[in-house]
Formats: C-alpha cells, structure tokens, sequence
C-alpha cells in the first residue's frame, strides 16, 4: 500500500464542516499529486455513490469512495476532524475521514489492498491509533500497515516479516473465518450434533464493492467469533470474488445475505434459514443478523425455492430479483404487467413503423396485395412495399402472445414462458385480443407457481421443468382460455373496439386530454406505458379503425411534448437553469423529437414538482387538439420523422407545437418565482444539480 498514500495525502486537521467539503478538500491533494485528473468530475462520482448510500458508519467513520474515469491509479486519502463530519452514520458524526479513489478499470491487487484497509476499520486498536497519530507520516504509516517505531527491545531474532504481509494476512481473513468461532464448548442450535457450533455462510456486497463490501466480511466474522459460530464468508467486490466452495454452503446451517446490489449466483444458498437485508445492517448489528438466522433456523424457515424447486436466482423470479424485498401485490403486479409491456414494445415499433412504411410506399390498398411469396416482382414499388407491410404483420403476430408470455415470465421465470405463449395465442385465436393477453399470461403465471408447490418425489424433479410444468400449465390455460374465460374477455375487448370506433366530439378531445396526461405523468414509467400500450393495441391489427388510429396520433404527440417543452425553455430562459441542464435541452431536442418521453427525466428528477405539472398541462393540450384536428397515424413510433405517414400532418404538428409552448411558458413562470440558479457544473457535489444530474435519457425513477 506504500504508493497508495504518503504523508502529502493526510490532513489531520480537516476543517470541513460537511460531507462535501471534506470530500474537496482530501480530493484536492489527489490532484497536486496527479492521482486525480478531473476535480470536479472525480467529485461528482464520488456524490452519486453517496447518493447511492451514505458511508458514515458507527464509530466515528466516514469512507467517501467511488471507481472513476478520472482517477489515473487507487489513491487513499485521510482527514481527521476535531468537529466531526456527518456522514450519514446513526450513531453522529465522522471524525476519520477516508477518501479512497479507484479507477474505472483497476486492477485486482489494488482493490484487495483497499478491501484490507477497509477491514481494518473494524478494528478499535487501528483507529485508536489513527486518532492519537501526532503527525501525517505516522498516519499515513500506520494505514500502509507499517510501524513507525519498531521497538528494538522486542526483536527476537525472527526475521522481520514484509509491510505488506499484513495487508495480504487481512485479506485472507475470509477462508480463514471457516475456523473461526470453533472453540469448544461453543453452543448454537444446529442439527448437526451438540459438538458441532452453528454455521453461516454469507455474502457481503456493495455498489462499488471497495469498502462495505470488506468491511461487513469483518463484522460479521468478529461477531461470530464473540457468539461461538462458524461464520465463512463470500466478498463479491470489485476484485472478482472466489465462490464458497459447495461443501461449506451445504454444511451450513444458516445464511445471512448482506448486499445492495444482486447476489451472483443466488440459487446456491436456497433451502436454506436465510437473512436478506442490506450491507451496512451487517456493519452495524451483525450480532442481531447472526441472531436472526439463527431463530430462523431454530423454526425450521427455509428460503422458498427449497419446496418450489424453482429455477432461477435464489428461487426469486424475474420481478423479485430486480425489486425489494416486503414489496407489495399491488407493486408486484404492475411490475409484472410491465414486464410483459417491456417486451412486447420492441415488436410494436419494428412491426409497426414496417407496415407505416408499406402504406407509405404503396398507398392504403396495400394490405389486399397477394403475398409476396406468389407474386413478388423486384423493380416494382408496390412489390417491395407489399413485402414490408406483410413483414410488419408477422411481427404484429406476435405481440398478444409475447405480453402474455412475459407477464408470465415475470411471476414464475422460464417455467412461465410455454403457457404464457400459449395462452397468449389462443387469445389471438379468439379474438380476445390485448385483454385476452393480459389474462393469459397472469393465469399463466399463477398456475406454474401453483404448480411448483406441490411437493414432487425427488426422482421426478429432473423431468419438472422440461416435461411437467410445460406439459400441465398449457393444457390448463388452454382449457381456461377456450372454455371458460375466453368467450367473456372477446366479448369486453369487441365491446371496447365499438366503443372506441364510436368517440367523436367532445368525448373525443377529452379523451385525447386524458391520454396526454398520462403519457407526462411519469416520463416512460408505468402510467406512460399503460397509455402507449393502449394506443398501440388498438392498431395492432390488419385494418385499424379510424378512432384506434386518433388514438395512436394523440399518445405520440403527446409524449414528444416534455423533452421538446424542456429544450425550449434552457433555450430561451437558460438563466433558470444550471449547466448541466442546459447540456441536456440540447439533447432533449433530438429525443423529444424522436418521441422518448424519457429526454425530459433530468429535469423533472431535479424539479419534480414544477416540471411535471406543466409537462402534464402541455400534453393534455397537444392531446385533445390531436383529436379535435382528427389527426391518424399508422406507426406506433418515430416521432417527427413519421410525419409523411399521419393524416393531417400540418395540424398534427401545430397540435405538437401548442402543447410545448403551453409547458415551456408554464416551467418559465414556475422557476421564476424561485431564486435563478446560478451554478454550474463547478459547483460541486454539494450543489445536487453539479456534473452528477442525470444524463439525457437515463432511465430513473421520477418523483411525482
């Protein structure tokens, strides 16, 4: 560790009197020394991995830390503060204060030598000692593991062992912890015999995996050894990490899962007493998770893929792995539904921008044209546009049964997809349509769990997911499909059709009002999807209807408002807007004109509550003139390079053109009434809109 930090990377009387500024100030010395290329961009990834998760832990310990670009090799710097900094830690402010900086690629030695240090910091003697260090050498010594003064009194002869003997001694502590904790007479409930302690494995990870990652490994082995458990433990950071081997995790009686991001290779701890919650608990009160896993065993709970049999990670689906836990029905059903729309949109834009450009091509009596594969002449337009609208079809096709499909997949992984598929075009066959679809893949869904439920011989679990499952599940949901609800759901989706086909006037516009608000609601989240997804079914057919095609039209204009709202105002009113987002207007105009709602994230991440509001006012207007102009449109994407495929074009795009001018005067006179911002992207992370505001198009969640 000697090149990681010297004497010149050590304050120890750091005067900041918040998290930022320290952050500053020990940065600051990385680049006199040329550690650190980019201050403020350095900065700025060291804020979004605080706003991941603050680094305060208890004891007094602050480890601001990121992996960036901007970091030209691993440098650790050290402050010590008299007044303490909050670093978000539940017990007060840090007074030791650890910088670490790594770079976007670094190698795996380095990071293992900063995993050392960050185990260290589990030790009361370590930091006892950086405390009480009258000078920055001494600090900086005592961080590489080196001693200042050795005491030649104590010299035995030995020969002396390597400085960084220790680091490489600290980083084996995990095999290492397999033994700990066996001491005789040690008790716990296990099954394994009243000689045997109780044993945990356990998994320890964090977003960069540099420091909680290593330092939660520590808390929990020093616990285990002060309760008598064998506590073995698996560090998935950012040098890689060596997988348990499976005799320890089948011997094991317990399992403590302590991350923030996703256990690599979950399914291998299933069957098992199992504690899941999040790194920093494994810091804090790793007595309390090795007492929890213990009651648990002690019960007889055990993860439930251990009945289920279910593939995948852990036992968890789809929608469970990339959620949190204690999620409710209502957010797990939406987020399966989601699952479904996700995949299916790639087939409504391919299919659907093919067969605009059928039209396009060949004019609207191009769907009574023979199939190409009879008549198919190279040097005629009509021929090539009678074989992208037929494409298109083909890809249509597929629509109902890949929500369906997915939807399930969401609920029950991979065993979900056959009768997902299934149901789904058995809809398809009905004429049950999109709500055929929907029902299909949920009672798809629901069956396979139930399925996996039933407690199955041992010597038939090889056959389940490739024979059983598929086999049962189908023949289910095509009985339920054909005989019991399909007839009931064509009945509602031909009444919807006929509904649709019927709006005219008034109930039109409102219509269109209503189906622009959503779309703005959340910026390409579930409400913007549920809209989309219900322009897009009434399209997704042969010959859509006049209304459906209104429809289309309305939702797509609509949601080219925000992105396009937001260029024009960091156009004419930049002053009300830091630099960062000024930089995204002029990529919102290219989004927002390619119809990705998601160009106007930045903003309303960083000002909900003025830019939703009048993005919603905006497209609501765009929406019912939409419909007011009876505007169509035949291709569920493209935004304003579809513009020769809509009917009444020129309306259409005063509509599109009324709805930003409505937003940007709206966000205008909102941010006016505050005080004008006038940072940049200078300002720091401190600032919370510096250089770590979102990036155009990035997926975030928006708060409303």
């Amino acid at each position: 560790m000697s090149d990681m930090i010297t004497a010149d990377l050590v304050d120890l009387d750091l005067s900041a009197d918040t998290k930022e500024a320290a952050a500053r100030a020990l940065a600051e010395r990385m680049v006199a020394l040329g550690r650190v290329t980019d201050l403020e961009g350095f900065l700025a990834d060291v804020a979004a991995r605080e706003a991941q998760m603050p680094t305060g832990l208890d004891g007094g310990i602050g480890i601001p830390h990121c992996r960036s670009e901007h970091v030209t090799e691993p440098t650790l710097a050290f402050g010590r503060s008299t007044a303490g900094v909050d670093f978000g830690a539940a017990d007060g402010p840090a007074d030791l204060i650890f910088l670490i900086a790594a770079p976007a690629g670094a190698d795996d030695a380095h990071l293992t030598i900063l995993s050392s240090l960050a185990r260290q910091l589990m030790n009361a003697e370590f930091t006892d000692a950086l405390r009480s260090a009258g000078d920055a050498a001494a600090a900086a010594a005592l961080i590489r593991g080196e001693e200042p003064e050795p005491a030649p009194a104590e010299d035995t002869g030995a020969p002396e062992e390597p400085a960084d003997h220790a680091d490489h001694a600290d980083t084996g502590a995990v095999p290492a912890a397999a033994s700990a904790g066996t001491a005789p007479g040690s008790t716990g409930r296990d099954s394994g015999g009243p000689d045997r302690p109780f044993r945990i494995v356990a998994v320890t990870s964090c977003p960069t995996g540099i420091a909680h990652t290593y330092m939660a490994a520590e808390s929990l082995e020093n616990a285990g050894r002060e309760e008598g458990v064998e506590v073995v433990v698996e560090t998935q950071g950012s040098a890689g990490f060596t997988r348990l081997d499976p005799a320890v995790i089948a011997a094991a009686d317990g399992v403590i899962l302590a991350h923030d991001v996703a256990v690599r290779e979950k399914d291998r701890f299933a069957g098992k007493p199992t504690v899941d919650t999040g790194v920093k608990a494994a810091i804090n009160r790793p007595g309390e998770l090795i007492g929890e896993v213990r009651d648990k065993a002690a019960r007889g709970e055990v993860t439930a893929a251990a009945v289920g049999g279910r593939g995948g990670e852990g036992g968890a689906t789809p929608v469970e792995r990339g959620g949190e836990s204690g999620e409710g029905y209502g957010t797990k059903l939406r987020k399966w539904l989601m699952s479904g729309v996700s995949y299916m949109v790639p087939f409504v834009a391919a299919g659907g921008l093919l067969i605009a450009l059928g039209f396009a091509i060949g004019g609207y009596e191009i769907n009574k044209a023979p199939s190409v594969m009879d008549h198919f002449v190279w040097t005629q337009a009509d021929s090539w546009a009678a074989l992208l609208f037929q494409i298109g079809g083909v890809a249509f096709a597929f629509l109902v049964p890949v929500l369906a499909g997915y939807i399930a997949y969401g609920m029950a992984d991979r065993p979900g997809l056959v009768p997902g598929f299934v149901g789904g075009s058995i809809a398809l066959t009905i004429n049950a349509g999109f709500l055929g679809g929907l029902a299909a893949g949920l009672i798809s869904g629901a069956v396979v769990l139930a399925i996996q439920r039933v407690p199955i011989p041992k010597a038939l679990r090889g056959i389940m997911p490739v024979v059983v499952i598929p086999l049962v599940s189908a023949a289910v949901v095509g009985f339920l499909m054909f005989v019991v609800i399909g007839k009931p759901i064509a009945s509602a989706q031909s009444g919807m059709t006929d509904w649709l086909n019927g709006l005219s006037g008034a109930n039109a516009v409102l219509l269109g009002a209503l189906l622009g608000l959503m779309m703005c609601f959340d910026l390409g989240g579930p409400v913007n999807k549920v809209a989309y997804t219900f322009a897009t079914a009434g399209i997704a057919v042969a010959s859509p209807s006049d209304s459906a095609m209104k429809i289309m039209a309305a939702v797509m204009a609509a949601g080219m408002v925000p992105p396009l709202a937001m260029a024009l105002a960091t156009t004419v009113r930049g002053r009300l807007f830091n630099a960062a987002e000024r930089e995204n207007g002029k990529a919102a105009w290219v989004l927002g004109a390619s119809f990705i709602s998601e160009g106007a994230i930045p903003f309303a991440a960083a000002d909900p509550l003025r830019v939703i509001p009048s993005s919603m006012v905006g497209g609501a207007v765009t929406g019912a003139l939409s419909m007011a102009f009876g505007a169509t449109l035949r291709a569920p994407h493209g935004g304003i390079f579809v513009v020769p495929l809509i009917g009444n074009p020129l309306l259409y795009l005063v509509a599109i053109a009324a709805g930003v001018c409505v937003t940007t005067a709206l966000v205008i006179v909102l941010k006016g009434l505050r005080k004008p911002v006038t940072g940049t992207s200078a300002q720091g992370p401190g600032g919370g809109a510096g250089p770590s505001a979102p990036t155009p198009g990035a997926e975030q969640p928006v708060a409303a």
